[in-house]
């Protein structure tokens, strides 16, 4: 595996990571967030560590991995080994998910995605706006949660498709008074980070496992943020909401809180977030045309 590594430290320093996903190649969004995680790792005389979040069997290729790390490496970005590959620690997930199970906070959901299109459609025909997560998702109807526990088990064990489901409302309820907030701050000034009051009800019952990814984004992500000692979460700001759904998931496990900052979105030409499948914004194709890693800094605005 292709890795540009420097050794472990031997003492507690502050944490920081990157954590793509090999389901495309990078572009210039990824590399920002990369080169700003080194940097400001540097500045904090911290750590860097790279994540690969490669739950999903289906989409991610080990031809995709290989090209995040030659990518990485081309730009200068230095990390340590070994690398935490999320595919390689479901144990990890499972056993996160248990305790909420055994908390009663999560819930088998069997409706399927037709079921629920037809919910939601019979909803809207009656004039009646069903609501939807910021990434603009419906949620959840959650009508599952009205079944018996015995009636649980037996659609359960007789193998039908289900998702395991976190029940927002009690996971919410069950909370201290005072409810949930999280540390923000801008670019680099830890010291004046602001407190963002959480919202996880937005984004309803979310799927924390299912048969085919016996894990989820949420759940993965919080898991290993905490077993990895990450201090300090530098990501895109399209991930902003999610930080209230996760920080859901810490309290009720018993994870620490890392310091957050969401930065600013890479545009493509076309104005809109960048995607893996363009290509003219792609690490690999920018480098096959002449360009240097100072190039790269400069065009993302860290020249």
């Amino acid at each position: 595996m292709p890795h540009n590594p420097i050794a472990a430290p031997t003492m507690t320093l502050l944490t920081f990571r990157f954590a793509p996903s090999p389901n495309g190649q990078l572009h210039l969004g990824h590399a920002y967030s990369a080169l700003l995680n080194q940097d400001l790792a540097r500045q904090a005389g911290g750590r860097l560590l790279l994540r690969i979040e490669d739950i999903d069997l289906t989409r991610c290729t080990p031809e995709f991995e290989q090209g995040i790390y030659r990518d990485l490496a081309w730009l200068g970005i230095v990390w340590e080994t070994p690398v935490r590959r999320q595919s390689d620690h479901f144990a990890d997930y499972e056993a996160a998910l248990q305790k909420l199970v055994a908390k009663d906070l999560v819930y088998p959901a069997f409706m399927s995605r037709g079921e629920i299109r037809a919910h939601i459609v019979e909803h809207e025909t009656a004039g009646k706006p069903w609501p939807r997560d910021p990434d603009g998702t419906p949620l959840y109807p959650g009508l599952d949660k009205v079944l018996s526990p015995g009636e649980r088990r037996r659609r359960m064990h007789s193998g039908e498709p289900f998702a395991w489901r976190l029940d927002v409302e009690k996971a919410v309820a069950a909370l201290p008074p005072g409810g949930l907030s999280w540390r923000e701050a801008e670019r680099g000034n830890w010291a004046a980070a602001q407190e963002v009051k959480a919202d996880p009800q937005m984004w309803g019952d979310v799927i924390l496992a299912r048969k085919d990814i016996p894990t989820s984004y949420h759940l993965s992500v919080v898991v290993d943020d905490a077993l990895q000692e990450v201090s300090h979460v530098v990501r895109g700001r399209d991930l902003y909401h999610a930080t209230g759904m996760q920080r859901l998931l810490q309290a009720h496990l018993g994870l620490p809180a890392p310091l957050y900052l969401h930065h600013r979105l890479i545009d493509g030409p076309d104005g809109r977030k960048l995607a893996k499948s363009n290509r003219d914004t792609g690490l690999s194709a920018l480098r096959e045309n002449g360009a240097t890693p100072a190039d790269i800094r400069r065009m993302v605005g860290l020249g």
